[in-house]
C-alpha cells in the first residue's frame, strides 16, 4: 500500500532545478466545479498593472486640464485654454473643440501654408494667377469649395444650372461676358436678366412670325416668308429686339442679352421639347411673358472678401474652358 504524501508535486530540488517530467503547482482559489474544476488565482502581469496604473494617472490630470464632469445644468470647464484671434485681435477661452478647431484654422501649418497663398492671390492679376500652376491648382481647390458653399444652390454643383432660370456655366456661353475679370465683376454687383413681355406690343401674326425667325436664327427651321416677316419685326422699330441682341441675334454682352444663334438655350428650355411646335412654342412663351424677376443674381461684395471673389471668378472661369 502507498503513502500519499503532502509534499505538493512539483517542488524544485535544491539549486532550483526542477525535477524532470514533474508539472509545477499552481496556486487556485479554492473553488471547484464537477470536482476537479478549478479556477486559477494566477497574478496579473507587471506591465499590465503598471498600464492601469497609468491610465489612472491620465484621466486625473484630463480631469484637471479639459471639460469633463457634468454638475448640475453646467459642467467642469478644466483650466487649459486656447488662444484664437478675431479681427486682429487675440483673444482666450476655456479649452473646448469648437476653440480648438479656430486656432487650428488659424495657426496650424496647413492655415500659414494657406495664407501665404490667399495673400500671393490678392497681390496678383488673373494673367499671373492663369500662368502659376501652383496659384492656378490652389484656386480652384479653394474655388470648388467656396462654389459650393455659396452658388451650388442656384447652379447646381458642376454649374450646369437650371433651364429657364439660372444660367449654365459650364457652356462657355456667357451673358455677361466670360472673362475672368467679366465673371468677378459680375460676382462682385450681381446680375439683373430682363426681356420685356411683347403680349401687349405684338398681334398673334407678329408673335408667331418673330418666334419663327428665332428658330430659323437657331438652325431649328428654314427660313420662310413667315420667318422673314419675323426678321422685319426683329431688326425694325416694329419689335425692335435688335436693340437688345443685335441686328445678326447674336446678343450684346452689356446687355446680357442672350445669343439666339449658337443654340444654347438659357431661358426657353427648347432641347427639351420632343417636336417642332413644342420647341417653338417654349421660344413664343417667352416672347410673350417677357423675363422678369426670375433671372435675378445677388451681388456677392458684402458677402465674400475681394480676395473669395477672386477665387471664385478663376473657379467659374475654369468651368466653362474660359473664354
Amino acid at each position: 500500500m502507498t503513502e500519499k504524501t503532502n509534499k505538493p508535486q512539483g517542488d524544485k530540488p535544491k539549486g532550483g532545478a526542477r525535477k524532470p517530467g514533474v508539472q509545477p503547482t499552481v496556486q487556485t482559489t479554492g473553488h471547484a466545479w464537477d470536482g476537479d474544476l478549478q479556477e486559477y488565482n494566477n497574478p496579473l502581469p507587471r506591465w499590465w498593472l503598471w498600464t492601469f496604473y497609468g491610465t489612472v494617472v491620465f484621466s486625473l490630470i484630463y480631469w484637471v486640464l479639459y471639460p469633463t464632469w457634468p454638475v448640475g445644468e453646467s459642467w467642469t470647464k478644466g483650466i487649459n485654454t486656447v488662444e484664437y484671434t478675431v479681427d486682429g485681435e487675440t483673444r482666450e477661452a476655456r479649452w473646448n473643440t469648437r476653440y480648438r478647431l479656430i486656432e487650428d484654422m488659424q495657426n496650424s501649418e496647413a492655415a500659414q501654408r494657406q495664407r501665404a497663398y490667399l495673400e500671393r492671390i490678392a497681390e496678383a492679376d488673373f494673367e499671373q494667377i492663369r500662368s502659376d500652376p501652383e496659384m492656378l491648382a490652389f484656386a480652384r481647390s479653394v474655388g470648388t469649395n467656396l462654389f459650393g458653399d455659396n452658388c451650388a444652390a442656384c447652379h447646381g454643383r458642376g454649374g450646369q444650372g437650371v433651364a429657364g432660370l439660372y444660367p449654365n456655366l459650364a457652356d462657355d456661353d456667357w451673358l455677361w461676358g466670360g472673362t475672368m475679370a467679366k465673371i468677378q465683376e459680375t460676382l462682385v454687383w450681381g446680375r439683373k436678366g430682363y426681356m420685356p413681355p411683347f403680349k401687349e406690343t405684338f398681334d398673334t401674326e407678329q408673335w408667331d412670325a418673330v418666334a419663327e425667325y428665332v428658330m430659323v436664327l437657331s438652325g431649328e427651321a428654314q427660313p420662310s416668308d413667315q420667318s422673314e416677316r419675323g426678321r422685319e419685326i426683329f431688326q425694325g422699330q416694329e419689335g425692335g429686339c435688335f436693340h437688345c441682341h443685335g441686328m445678326d441675334g447674336k446678343g450684346i454682352q452689356s446687355q446680357g442679352a442672350a445669343n439666339l444663334t449658337d443654340r444654347i438655350w438659357t431661358v426657353a428650355n427648347v432641347p427639351a421639347e420632343a417636336n417642332y411646335e413644342a420647341k417653338k412654342g417654349a421660344v413664343k412663351n417667352v416672347i410673350w411673358n417677357g423675363v422678369q424677376n426670375i433671372r435675378n443674381m445677388p451681388a456677392w461684395h458684402e458677402r465674400l472678401t475681394e480676395t473669395d471673389i477672386k477665387l471664385l471668378a478663376v473657379y467659374v472661369h475654369q468651368l466653362g474652358g474660359g473664354e
